[in-house]
């Protein structure tokens, strides 16, 4: 199965950046989430797709017309935290009280339940799995932070198969959708969202999504945008990163979902046979 999803956030949503780091910088930056929402809006009604979208609960309370449209359209609709920030920097309070927060803003605007959530940066890792607990005991029951290798934001290297999986950890238990990977050279590589897929080729994405048996995409309204600002503070490798393959993104997007199906969280979790799934224990 292939999932379809996309992480709402504004284009200077970038981590591990002191300049693009708080609301208070935020508020400076120029606005390009609402011709970025229709790139994606357009995409999935030409090829009649469902996807889910994970919404930091700052562009929920800014543009509320957002996560209307979305849930007007029938998309489901997840947290990716309220300021979108790494949660292993967080404390266990700070992390609980943001994700709160998230949930009240989204649920008050929709009506609806809150039940999924991925992680900024991918950033819920070894050394703070208690976050999985703090889902669980704010409703979350789907769960798509966990990043099955190493990587610059930390990532659960052990955390074993790249498949859907019913994570335990003290008691709780969770349907986590972990990133896939692919091996280059016996080491694992992500290309199936952000700058891994703008930085690969199509002709590798198609072969190994033509090779796995599950895919989770995670897309940001910023990969469709060559035009938008380039932050001057970024290292040269971010710069890279957050830059390469603009101009080609949605239509390497578009050629993938016509290639391949593609359907959203809620469709995949009723697609699984849970009694069967790996049991992973952190």
């Amino acid at each position: 199965m292939n999932i379809l999803t996309f992480d709402i956030e504004e284009w200077f949503h970038l981590l591990d950046n002191e300049s693009t780091k708080t609301s208070k910088e935020w508020n400076g930056f120029e606005v390009r989430i609402h011709n970025n929402m229709d790139r994606i809006f357009d995409l999935l009604e030409s090829n009649n797709l469902k996807a889910t979208f994970f919404i930091v609960g700052w562009i929920a309370q800014k543009y509320p017309e957002i996560v209307k449209r979305i849930d007007a359209k029938g998309y489901e609709i997840g947290s990716h935290t309220n300021m979108h920030q790494l949660m292993y920097n967080q404390s266990i309070m700070d992390v609980s009280e943001d994700l709160k927060k998230s949930i009240s803003v989204l649920e008050n605007i929709t009506g609806k339940k809150v039940n999924s959530f991925r992680a900024p940066g991918f950033s819920i890792t070894e050394k703070n799995k208690w976050a999985f607990e703090i889902l669980a005991n704010n409703g979350i029951t789907h769960d798509c932070s966990v990043f099955p290798a190493r990587r610059s934001h930390g990532g659960i290297p052990n955390f074993g198969k790249s498949l859907p999986s019913r994570l335990i950890y003290r008691g709780i238990e969770l349907k986590e959708f972990p990133i896939n990977t692919a091996n280059i050279l016996s080491k694992p590589w992500i290309y199936s969202g952000g700058g891994y897929f703008r930085m690969t080729p199509y002709k590798l994405i198609n072969y190994w999504t033509t090779r796995s048996d599950y895919v989770m995409t995670y897309f940001h309204p910023r990969d469709f945008d060559p035009e938008q600002p380039i932050i001057k503070e970024l290292s040269s490798f971010r710069k890279f990163k957050s830059y390469v393959g603009l101009k080609t993104c949605m239509p390497k997007l578009d050629q993938w979902v016509n290639d391949f199906d593609f359907v959203d969280l809620k469709t995949a979790d009723s697609m699984i046979d849970w009694s069967k799934a790996p049991i992973v224990r952190l």
